[in-house]
């Protein structure tokens, strides 16, 4: 089981780190912002989810092969020519899976310190949501969890929610995981490639 959680860390570090540079980088920010970015991005909600539950060292401190790998995707995303022509647009996909991933893995580290389901609901939010919040503060954008055209923190919520019930009746970690994390992940990229809000602009009359 901590192989398959691991390939699922490193999966979600990826891609929030990705998402991270992308928009760093349409920000014309030189190789130290891109690898900020990307590492406030990938390891933010991690960072913030071990603090408010005093588990310590940090996750990324014990697990140093995280930050290493960020930077040296920095390094490479900073002086690959063709980097510059990928819009902030193109964060939905790489963004979509790493809200799935940490939502889904936070969600469960905190069970597994003994938490109950809506704290740890709450937590596995915090997880997934964080990262992309500070990556757009930092951007000068407004984050996706608050905006009224996204429908953002409701998929991780609903999403841990769903993990927690498929792993009380199928009594399968793994499947439990993966249908979590998938739900988020498709359920995300679906509600932007249709336009789904939880709120409409009231149309003048």
């Amino acid at each position: 089981m901590f192989d398959i959680i691991y390939l699922l860390e490193m999966i979600g570090v990826i891609a929030f780190a990705i998402s991270g540079m992308i928009v760093a980088r349409s920000k014309n920010m030189d190789p130290v912002g891109i690898f900020t970015i990307g590492f406030v991005t990938a390891l933010g909600g991690g960072t913030l989810r071990d603090l408010m539950m005093d588990n310590h060292p940090l996750y990324w401190i014990k697990h140093q092969e995280q930050p290493i790998l960020i930077l040296v995707m920095a390094i490479i995303y900073s002086y690959w020519h063709r980097a510059g022509r990928l819009r902030a647009s193109r964060i939905v996909f790489p963004d979509a899976i790493g809200l799935g991933v940490f939502s889904i893995l936070g969600a469960q580290l905190a069970l597994d310190l003994g938490h109950s389901w809506f704290v740890a609901s709450l937590l596995g939010v915090m997880t997934g949501t964080f990262g992309g919040a500070l990556r757009d503060t930092l951007c000068n954008e407004v984050p996706y969890i608050f905006r009224k055209d996204q429908v953002y923190a409701s998929i991780s919520f609903a999403g841990c929610w769903l993990y927690f019930v498929c792993q009380w009746l199928l009594e399968s970690e793994t499947l439990a995981l993966t249908i979590g994390l998938l739900f988020i992940t498709l359920t995300r990229l679906l509600a932007v490639r249709f336009d789904i809000r939880l709120q409409r602009d009231r149309q003048q009359g």
